[in-house]
């Protein structure tokens, strides 16, 4: 992954002027412009903004028609019915990186972004680290887990994650993370231009991230890392990465995990 610079259409605002101070300090961090105060959505001329609110940090399309925020929420929503009702340990991700009876793999997410594959894997157990390189995308997931760290009822849970920011291939080249017995890659490729990106968490990503133009880099970091396997996340019917063959792969209906097995878990 090249380095992520932060867009230029993107601004730090708060909700509210008692959170205005923390959203300057927020502004101040990123190196962006200090924050204002931004109480109509609607009217406000900044196209994206980070977002400081009471319920949370996140980023935000603005205009008559913009859609909801894009944040980190592990407490509500969908994100916590899967972690009640999603499977346990049935899961295909869950398969993929290979939990099973008496096995919890440490794991690298080396792609976090809003850190839902990572909540998952760390509600069935397992120790994840998680690097994000995009310091908006970064930002949005330590407000995350700093909120949902404060409930009792996934405490737990979020102790087994920890969130580094910067580059993945040189975070693992550099040995500055914990060993792991699997590296998770889920990259965001170019698209056709024919294929519709519906969700606003996609568009939004896109615009503050850009796609991954290194991902054979990427993986060859990951095979070097992993001590037993190096799961990729991809579209179902998209190439591998490099035409490199997995060991196997998995199947679902919209997308596939291709497994590239370097040793046996324990």
């Amino acid at each position: 992954m090249t380095e992520n610079i932060i867009s230029e259409t993107v601004k730090v605002a708060a909700c509210d002027k008692p959170l205005l101070e923390h959203a300057n300090k927020l502004a101040t961090r990123l190196g962006l412009p200090p924050a204002s105060i931004v109480t109509d959505i609607a009217r406000c001329a900044d196209p994206l903004l980070l977002y400081v609110t009471y319920d949370g940090l996140q980023l935000q399309t603005t205009g008559k028609k913009a859609p909801g925020p894009v944040w980190v929420d592990f407490l509500s929503g969908s994100i916590a019915h899967r972690r009640k009702f999603g499977g346990g340990a049935g899961q295909m991700i869950a398969k993929a990186v290979g939990v099973k009876s008496g096995i919890r793999p440490t794991i690298l997410d080396a792609t976090a972004g809003l850190g839902r594959d990572s909540f998952v894997l760390a509600t069935l157990g397992c120790s994840i680290s998680m690097t994000e390189r995009s310091a908006v995308i970064h930002a949005l997931l330590a407000d995350g887990l700093e909120r949902a760290v404060a409930d009792e009822e996934v405490y737990e849970v979020c102790c087994r994650m920890k969130l580094y920011h910067g580059n993945a291939i040189e975070l693992m080249r550099s040995h500055l993370i914990d060993p792991v017995q699997v590296v998770y890659v889920d990259p965001m490729f170019p698209h056709a231009e024919k294929s519709a990106l519906v969700k606003k968490e996609m568009r939004i990503f896109r615009d503050v991230v850009g796609d991954d133009q290194d991902s054979v880099e990427l993986l060859e970091a990951a095979l070097d890392t992993a001590t037993a396997r190096v799961v990729v996340k991809r579209a179902r019917k998209a190439p591998t990465i490099a035409g490199r063959p997995p060991s196997y792969q998995l199947e679902g209906k919209s997308s596939r995990y291709d497994i590239y097995a370097l040793a046996k878990l324990s």
